[in-house]
């Protein structure tokens, strides 16, 4: 049986350095907000029968517009989604269009205001932070059964915001280096990805909870330790959570690859979520229970500071 629990100091490790270079670039810059929250133009085309939406985000990236979201209307209508713009950049795109698709006919030009505003946006963060205080409930009373109940909680939030980190880091890395910017679509598959990492954290934390139960009738001294226990219940999850990631990976690398430019971003942020929310139920959430429970973090500010044990005794 791999030593999942007895390794916990190294996948701690590997958290720490899979989310620093994140952090620095969200704290250097931060994410690209796209047009859904900065707002822009809406300029409306009809094409050529046979110009697929493909077709024209490459045109409007190739003449200067690569924050372009292009949504087909019909077999000939397209509607693009650009920075804000005048008239003589309007003529510019109609132009890089016209050169790259065929003849383009201009049917609408427009200003829109952001999809994702800045009240939407705080709503959003609201919302998160009181569902992360109804699953901490939630999974306390769930789980009222198991010894210290509330730290299960406390360790599907933290393992839910280790997955958001990390997905909102990689954008910002992102941002940084190929200009990627962040829209409506990315605050949905952040917030699947919350919902993923909590299901995952509680299926294992309901594996250990189904493993305890099967020692309760053996006395003290014959009864395993908890981190025993969550050990082998995570050895036990560990290839259903696989299994289940790999499949849903497999089909979203199907859509990163067939789904075309609309969707890349999207279908990125929920691979990368799925990806490591397997990772953080498992060697994360079960092993900050285990910490939590052999206190651990005392014995590592003992260990850091000697001098201050020294001081108290």
């Amino acid at each position: 049986m791999f030593d999942i629990v007895g390794r916990r100091g190294w996948w701690y490790l590997v958290s720490t350095v899979l989310l620093a270079p994140g952090i620095v670039a969200l704290l250097t810059g931060g994410l690209k907000p796209g047009i859904d929250f900065t707002g822009g133009t809406l300029l409306q085309v009809r094409v050529a029968a046979e110009t697929t939406q493909e077709d024209v985000t490459s045109a409007a990236q190739g003449a200067g517009f690569p924050e372009a979201v292009v949504q087909m209307a019909g077999e000939s209508d397209a509607l693009l989604r650009v920075r804000a713009i005048d008239v003589d950049e309007k003529d510019d795109l109609l132009t890089g269009l016209g050169d790259a698709t065929g003849p383009v006919e201009e049917l609408g030009f427009s200003a829109i205001g952001p999809v994702v505003g800045e009240e939407l946006t705080r709503a959003a963060i609201i919302a998160v932070a009181v569902a992360s205080a109804l699953i901490l409930l939630y999974v306390t009373w769930a789980f009222r059964g198991m010894q210290h109940s509330f730290r299960y909680g406390v360790a599907a939030i933290v393992a839910l915001l280790h997955d958001a980190l990390f997905v909102l880091g990689v954008f910002a890395i992102l941002g940084h280096a190929f200009n990627v910017q962040i829209d409506a679509l990315f605050v949905t598959a952040l917030l699947t990805v919350i919902g993923f990492s909590v299901n995952d954290s509680i299926v294992v934390f309901d594996r250990i909870r189904e493993t305890n139960r099967d020692y309760v009738h053996l006395d003290d001294h014959e009864r395993p330790g908890i981190a025993s226990i969550i050990n082998h219940s995570a050895n036990q999850s560990l290839t259903r959570s696989l299994n289940t990631s790999f499949t849903a990976l497999l089909v979203l690398l199907a859509l990163l690859l067939l789904g075309g430019p609309t969707i890349r971003d999207f279908v990125l942020a929920l691979s990368l979520g799925f990806a490591i929310g397997t990772y953080s139920s498992i060697f994360n959430a079960a092993c900050l229970v285990a910490s939590w429970e052999n206190r651990d973090i005392p014995r590592l500010w003992r260990r850091v500071f000697p001098w201050r044990r020294a001081s108290t005794t």
